[in-house]
């Protein structure tokens, strides 16, 4: 029996431009996404991280948000989705207990400077998505479901409690 995954509380943002669009970051996974295929191992992923001891979920976000986009003081706005479980795609596995902000900023201009050195996976880059784009991708996005979520949110329909979504690979 193998030993059980640390425990994470997370806590990550929609963040969205004014064009609405959404900004994924790209990290390189440890092991193959598809054991089909070996080569692939992109994968996108919202940004933010960990809670730090005694800080709640939405001032967390808000400091992985400065850490790793350059955004300071960005209003968190309401929860909309959780995912929780066994996450595997970054050097250090987790049991992830993921909660997800929207967060809407005034421009797209964004500073990833710091983003490199704040994560234990390489970054691969960041990239803004419309919602057409995310629906139509074959690119491996996490977690599965996120994009009837933003859906849901740039249609105005927050939902009056967390959507819960899943890992790919659970």
């Amino acid at each position: 029996m193998s030993d059980p995954l640390p425990l994470r509380h997370i806590a990550r943002a929609l963040v969205f431009d004014p064009a609405d669009r959404l900004l994924l970051i790209a990290y390189e996974a440890v092991r193959p996404i598809d054991p089909a295929k070996p080569e692939e191992r992109c994968f996108w992923f919202m940004p933010g991280g960990g809670l730090e001891e005694g800080e709640t979920h939405e001032a967390a976000c808000r400091r992985e948000l400065s850490e790793e986009i350059g955004v300071d003081d960005a209003p968190i706005g309401p929860l909309v989705a959780t995912c929780n479980g066994p996450f595997r795609l970054f050097r250090k596995p987790r049991d992830a207990r993921e909660r997800y902000f929207v967060v809407r900023l005034p421009s797209d201009r964004i500073d990833t400077a710091r983003l490199a050195e704040t994560e234990d996976n390489p970054v691969l880059g960041t990239r803004w998505w419309t919602l057409a784009e995310l629906e139509a991708s074959a690119e491996r996005i996490e977690p599965a479901g996120l994009a009837a979520v933003v859906r849901r949110v740039l249609a105005g329909d927050i939902p009056p409690g967390p959507v819960t979504l899943s890992w790919r690979d659970a």
